[in-house]
């Protein structure tokens, strides 16, 4: 057999290729069919090459209540540093709206953190925050799926970051594959009955599970005032933290901001 000729440390250039424009980290509940099929339409929707979405997966039960939510806690450090190992990420998000509001959007914070120093950090809840504050919204119709007790942290939550909540409604349904489910007519049905009978600047609907961004655009014309959701709020949040900065059409009036 003839000698075999080894050339080794060849020289190399790196330049950053997937995710040129920015990296995005998602922390996914294991129970949510929803968040990254949303989160990869607005994606397409804005049509900015460059941006790389990245997920990783925390265990959780299918059953949303106060313990399960607060039991991912141990796990959001870990599960986060599954996301490109060795590497960094522009911006680093937690999936969860319930859970970010019974843990405390500034603890999740730290926890991303944790797992990836160099990246900026978000949350359903600090976000939703964030979206509310920039269409100048005060008095906020919430909708959620949950069950009371979760209701009642997501409602005092938003009260603490200084909203007002005249009007909050609920599916009151425990279980996520059946959130995943609810159609898009059930939640704008949702939303015009809320919005019919108290004066607010925006509707906010609360859950990664709930599919509905195509619906937005409508629904604001349908209503009169913004909404957003968590996924919707998410996105948008993340997509700025990270620099984009560009309006797309059909995503509402927050990306037109």
């Amino acid at each position: 057999m003839a000698d075999v000729v080894l050339i080794e440390n060849l020289s190399f250039t790196t330049r950053r290729m997937i995710g040129a424009t920015a990296r995005i980290g998602l922390v996914v509940l294991s129970s949510d069919y929803t968040i990254e099929h949303e989160f990869r339409d607005m994606l397409r929707s804005i049509n900015k090459p460059g941006i790389a979405l990245y997920q990783s997966r925390i265990a959780n039960a299918p059953n949303i209540t106060p313990e399960t939510l607060a039991a991912m806690g141990p796990m959001v450090t870990e599960t986060a540093e599954r996301l490109l190992p060795g590497d960094d990420l522009d911006v680093l998000a937690y999936g969860c709206t319930s859970a970010s509001f019974i843990l405390g959007p500034d603890q999740i914070d730290n926890m991303l953190l944790a797992a990836k120093p160099m990246a900026q950090t978000t949350n359903p809840a600090k976000a939703a925050f964030a979206a509310l504050n920039a269409i100048g919204a005060k008095r906020i119709a919430v909708l959620t799926p949950y069950r009371s007790d979760v209701n009642g942290v997501v409602r005092q939550g938003l009260l603490d970051a200084g909203f007002e909540v005249p009007v909050f409604g609920s599916f009151n349904e425990e279980m996520d594959p059946v959130v995943a489910e609810i159609d898009t007519e059930s939640i704008s049905d949702a939303l015009k009955l809320l919005t019919s009978r108290y004066e607010v600047d925006a509707a906010f609907v609360s859950c990664t599970s709930l599919r509905m961004i195509h619906a937005i655009e409508v629904l604001e014309g349908e209503l009169g005032i913004p909404v957003t959701s968590s996924n919707h709020a998410i996105a948008w949040h993340c997509l700025r933290l990270a620099g984009y900065a560009g309006k797309p059409n059909g995503l509402g009036r927050l990306f037109k901001l």
